[in-house]
């Protein structure tokens, strides 16, 4: 739950974080950085079902939680959580004429946004959501749990093929 500071210190903690993602994807505007971080978070929030928007949304800072959750409907779910050039394709389709992204945007933003958050938090509600997940936000994903997630897809993992 968050705490009264968390609100009364959002917006400096905000820009802080825009000021930094500004840097890391080397743009000029804040405009230009909003739509590029709404993106790499809305293309996340897609392949997400309802409980897991929520869970997701909890980790992190409060105006990131509002980009995240804002406009949101669970009808928007889709369970194929595709590739690292699916997601930056994603990426940059949002208001694809104002949109300055590229194939490494999703990674820097993932970058900043991971020294904002409480780490360890952070990834034990994306190890929960799956590999998958982890992998987006850019974790290793242990062999372990690929074969679990092979083993819920009905997709037999690399050991019970050999």
């Amino acid at each position: 739950m968050p705490m009264p500071q968390e609100y009364q210190l959002a917006s400096q903690q905000y820009e802080s974080f825009l000021a930094d993602a500004q840097d890391a994807l080397g743009l000029t505007t804040r405009n230009q950085t909003y739509t590029s971080v709404q993106a790499v978070l809305l293309v996340f929030r897609r392949r997400l079902d309802a409980e897991q928007v929520l869970s997701f949304a909890d980790t992190l800072p409060a105006v990131l939680r509002a980009i995240f959750t804002s406009g949101w409907r669970s009808s928007d779910y889709t369970a194929d959580f595709g590739a690292e050039h699916d997601w930056a394709a994603e990426v940059k389709a949002l208001r694809a004429h104002h949109n300055f992204a590229d194939d490494e945007t999703p990674a820097r933003v993932v970058e900043v946004l991971r020294s904002r958050v409480d780490l360890p938090r952070f990834e034990q509600v994306l190890g929960q959501i799956g590999p998958d997940a982890l992998r987006f936000w850019g974790f290793e994903v242990s062999a372990e749990a690929e074969a679990k997630r092979d083993l819920s897809e009905g997709t037999p993992s690399q050991t019970e093929t050999l």
